[in-house]
C-alpha cells in the first residue's frame, strides 16, 4: 500500500526530536531573518497603532466600515493562510525526518495556498472597486487598503521565498541536519499568517 504523504510512527517521530534537540534553545532559522522579522512586525504594529488612533477620532467610519467590506472572501483568506501555515510546519518536520520529496510536496500546497490567498485578495479589491469602496473613501478604508495592500505584498514574496526552498530541497540542500534556510522562509511565512489574524478581526471583524 502507498502512502507517500504518511509519516513513520513513533520511531521517526524519534529521530526527528532527536535533531530537532541537538541544540538546546536554538532558534529556528538565523538571526539575520529575526531581525527582519522583528523590523516587519514593527511595521506591522505602527499599522495597528495608527488603526486604534484613527478609530478614537472617527469610531462612526470604523463601526460601518466592516459591514461594507467582503467578510466571505475576509474568511475564505484567513482559512487559506491557516492551511498554508499548516503544510509549512509539515514540510519541516518531513526534511527533519530526512523526507525531502514530501517536504516538497507539502511545500507545493503551501505556494499554492499562498497564490489563491493572493488571487482572493485580488478579487477582493475589484469587488470593492466595483461597489464604489476606493482609498479616499472615507478613513477606515484609506487604512484598510494600506494594510491589507501591504500584507499582500508579503504574501507575494513569502509565496516567492516558498519557491525558492522548493528549488533549494530539489537541490538536496536541506536534511535532517542542515535545514536552516528552510527554517527561515518557515520562519517568515508564520510571521506574514500572524499578522493576518490579526488584521482580519481588526478590519472585518470589530465595529
Amino acid at each position: 500500500m502507498n502512502s507517500t504523504l504518511a509519516i513513520s510512527p513513533q520511531g521517526d517521530f524519534d529521530q526527528a526530536q532527536g535533531n530537532a534537540e541537538k541544540k538546546p534553545g536554538r532558534i529556528p532559522g538565523n538571526m539575520a531573518i529575526w531581525v527582519a522579522i522583528f523590523s516587519e512586525m514593527s511595521e506591522f504594529a505602527m499599522m495597528f497603532i495608527i488603526y486604534f488612533i484613527a478609530k478614537v477620532h472617527h469610531p462612526e467610519a470604523f463601526a460601518a466600515g466592516p459591514e461594507k467590506l467582503n467578510t466571505l472572501a475576509g474568511t475564505l483568506n484567513t482559512l487559506t493562510l491557516l492551511s498554508s501555515s499548516y503544510f509549512v510546519a509539515k514540510a519541516m518536520r518531513c526534511i527533519r525526518l530526512d523526507r525531502p520529496d514530501l517536504s516538497i510536496r507539502w511545500m507545493l500546497f503551501a505556494v499554492g495556498t499562498g497564490c489563491i490567498y493572493l488571487i482572493i485578495k485580488y478579487w477582493e479589491f475589484t469587488w470593492n472597486a466595483e461597489q464604489g469602496y476606493e482609498v479616499d473613501t472615507d478613513l477606515f478604508f484609506t487604512v484598510y487598503y494600506y494594510m491589507t495592500f501591504n500584507h499582500f505584498l508579503h504574501v507575494g514574496w513569502g509565496s516567492g521565498a516558498l519557491l525558492w526552498g522548493i528549488y533549494r530541497l530539489k537541490q538536496s540542500a536541506y536534511d535532517s541536519r542542515e535545514h536552516e534556510g528552510l527554517e527561515t522562509i518557515a520562519s517568515y511565512w508564520h510571521m506574514i499568517d500572524l499578522a493576518w489574524i490579526v488584521i482580519f478581526p481588526l478590519l472585518y471583524v470589530l465595529h
